[in-house]
């Protein structure tokens, strides 16, 4: 079995116009709700989330802003 080389750490935000982020959230749901692995493209890397990856949802608010999180995390086996 080959050995899987470590990615280095990474974290990036990444902006889309609205009808790109609605087309890929629509893609995510048909993924959750068919049990299938998710496929994205995020700054020039692909991401394969696989259909058991656990789902939450964030919310910050500090000095006058707010944030909600749609997150989607996983195990690296």
């Amino acid at each position: 079995m080959p050995v899987r080389k470590e990615k280095p750490g990474r974290d990036i935000e990444k902006e889309y116009p609205v009808k790109d982020f609605i087309e890929k959230l629509r893609r995510l749901a048909d993924c959750l709700e068919n049990g299938e692995r998710f496929r994205i493209q995020v700054a020039g890397e692909r991401i394969s989330v696989p259909p058991d990856a656990t789902i939450n949802i964030e919310h910050e608010r500090e000095e006058g802003a707010e944030e909600i999180e749609f997150q989607l995390k996983w195990s690296i086996e």
